[in-house]
């Protein structure tokens, strides 16, 4: 790949990664790209760099370009590593250059590298940087998803570069929403891009509301939106920024996700019955075995859905391992706006149906109480027993949706 114009005088210089398949515990079957972006103007700027391992390749894009050493200005909109571990690689080559970082952004890079050489600038929401006939504005929005985070507005190109939000795991080889969509579909996109959401971004959806609506009250045009990850927003930046009000609002399918796992299959036969209950009362269901899915895999099908049940055997008197792994991972997203339920079965002594509720109670989740717990394995009253469940829990949920349309 090389460097690809985005704009007049602006380009794409990150990279593409089409192997990662661990994004720090977050599948990503698809790879990823780390992109950055290279401004030709008066003062020449980088925005963003990339992860350490690809330093070469982005450098080479910049160099397809310009003569890196004639970079001025280095701006960091987030300090994760996949996009700030290269920077002392880029100081290496223009030791001269300005930083311009978030207060928290500094405090992290200074954590990194030995920055006593660095010429470094904060800057908060309002500052601006002109480079000549572009100017920058500087937009923090901590929390998506870091404290550190900020968005760059390049007045002049009707350009917003986004850092983390907008983007997708998605490695390809154009650069462009409407090219993808072409040689893809729309839809491909659209699961990437709820994908992303649900496993990132999932806890932010009050920032992600008050962020777009002060990005829409500052009344700029905006054309573009190049994020950090995956594809670029030319053909429909306003769709893509309604989308995450959208979910940042809550929107979800009237449909319910299984999830659940199995020692001895009785767990997993429960789950018939229950799907049945709920696909006979007219609602959309997906059954999720946990050891056969990714757990980001997993995430995503309870985003998507209103409602959720989760399955677990009981071993040691507590949640089977891999649905308490899912369990953490989904306590640390704070679902909202999502109805739960749990079911499964026990030898000897039961517990994880209880430490399940418990869990639910913890992330302030709409339940449906008592669930389903058989002891060894579901005999045919208790597999009925299952079936009813299932329907009233389709019912709860189609009642829990409607104050969402």
């Amino acid at each position: 790949m090389k460097g690809v114009e985005i704009k007049p005088d602006i380009y794409w210089v990150g990279v593409i990664d089409w192997g990662v398949r661990d994004f720090h515990g977050y599948v990503t079957p698809e790879g990823t790209t780390y992109n950055n972006y290279l401004i030709v103007d008066g003062e020449v700027t980088l925005v963003d760099t990339v992860k350490h391992d690809f330093f070469e390749v982005s450098y080479k894009h910049v160099a397809g370009v310009i003569d890196p050493a004639s970079i001025r200005n280095i701006v960091i909109n987030h300090v994760e590593s996949d996009h700030v571990s290269s920077l002392d690689r880029f100081m290496e080559v223009v030791p001269d250059a300005k930083i311009y970082i978030t207060g928290k952004g500094r405090e992290v890079i200074e954590r990194f590298f030995d920055t006593s050489g660095w010429d470094i600038t904060v800057v908060k929401t309002g500052d601006e940087l002109k480079l000549g006939k572009y100017t920058l504005h500087f937009i923090e929005t901590p929390m998506i998803h870091w404290p550190d985070s900020m968005m760059t507005y390049v007045e002049g190109a009707e350009l917003l570069i986004s850092q983390d939000a907008f983007g997708q795991h998605l490695a390809s080889s154009v650069r462009f929403d409407d090219d993808f969509i072409t040689c893809s579909s729309h839809a491909h996109l659209d699961a990437a891009v709820i994908d992303y959401y649900a496993n990132i971004l999932m806890p932010f959806g009050g920032t992600i509301r008050s962020k777009i609506k002060a990005i829409k009250e500052m009344g700029v045009p905006i054309s573009m939106i190049a994020p950090d990850h995956g594809i670029i927003w030319r053909g429909e930046p306003e769709g893509i920024m309604q989308k995450y009000l959208d979910m940042a609002n809550g929107k979800a399918d009237l449909a319910v996700s299984i999830i659940y796992d199995t020692m001895w299959n009785s767990t997993e036969i429960m789950t018939d019955p229950l799907m049945q209950g709920i696909a006979d009362e007219g609602v959309y269901c997906k059954v999720i075995k946990l050891r056969a899915t990714p757990i980001s895999g997993a995430i995503t099908d309870v985003w998507k859905t209103r409602g959720f049940l989760v399955g677990s055997p009981t071993l040691n008197n507590e949640v089977f391992p891999s649905v308490a792994q899912f369990m953490v991972h989904l306590k640390g997203l704070r679902p909202k706006d999502r109805i739960a339920a749990a079911f499964g079965s026990y030898g000897w002594a039961g517990g994880a149906v209880k430490k399940l509720y418990e869990e639910f109670e913890q992330m302030k989740l709409e339940t449906v109480d008592g669930g389903v717990a058989v002891k060894y394995r579901p005999s045919p009253e208790e597999r009925q027993q299952c079936y009813e469940f299932g329907r009233q829990f389709a019912r709860r949920v189609r009642e829990y949706h409607q104050q969402y349309e």
